[in-house]
């Protein structure tokens, strides 16, 4: 998509997330990938999004909706309120438990859309150096977080010039390689990191998500 269109649909994002009942409360959004690198067009537009747990939960609520639903977790893994207002949205793991990574990607992105969202209980860049330290222990780099990000909202507070840096590709990034060395990894594994999830986007098609737990 063309960046000013990236950059519209970050906005549109970010004022859902802002307003709108959500699946799962969130603290951060994060905007990573081409559109932090200034590339026009965007091939792919990369989400982050920093949730939290639902505190104290509704057993009632959980207990209803698998009875009429069959679904787990709806009022302690995912909001009941959400859930009931929007069953046809709710999606689950393998398990059969209500998936909170899911469950946003089917509220904000279409499916058709070349949008990935990462979901995780951690902030940005906590995680991008957690999934970077188990990737070298196990040489698993399609594990790696491209670190290159830039936060757009945290805390139900906007940051304008974010997206403005963004629609006028202002912002100064590294290469994929030097950001990971930057964090510890050598050259090698940098640059083999940086093939794998080169590839990796290459097979991506429509909207995609990956839900983590640090």
């Amino acid at each position: 998509m063309e960046r000013e269109r990236a950059v519209d649909r970050l906005e549109s994002l970010v004022d859902r997330v802002e307003r709108e009942p959500m699946p799962v409360p969130v603290r951060e959004v994060w905007a990573f990938g081409d559109v932090a690198l200034g590339l026009d067009p965007v091939d792919r537009l990369d989400v982050y999004l920093t949730k939290d747990v639902i505190m104290g939960g509704d057993g009632d609520a959980a207990a209803a909706f698998e009875s009429e639903y069959g679904v787990k977790g709806v009022g302690t893994t995912v909001d009941a309120d959400w859930a009931e207002a929007n069953p046809d949205r709710v999606r689950t793991s393998d398990n059969g438990y209500a998936a909170p990574e899911k469950c946003l990607a089917a509220e904000l992105v279409e499916d058709d859309e070349p949008i990935h969202l990462e979901v995780c209980n951690a902030g940005f860049e906590d995680n991008v150096r957690q999934r970077l330290k188990g990737a070298l222990a196990r040489d698993a780099y399609e594990e790696v977080l491209d670190p290159r990000g830039v936060c757009l909202w945290v805390d139900g507070e906007r940051d304008d010039e974010a997206f403005d840096r963004l629609r006028e590709a202002s912002l100064a990034m590294p290469t994929l390689p030097a950001a990971l060395g930057m964090l510890g990894a050598d050259e090698d594994a940098a640059n083999a990191a940086a093939d794998v999830l080169k590839r990796q986007r290459a097979e991506q098609e429509g909207a995609s998500v990956r839900g983590d737990m640090v």
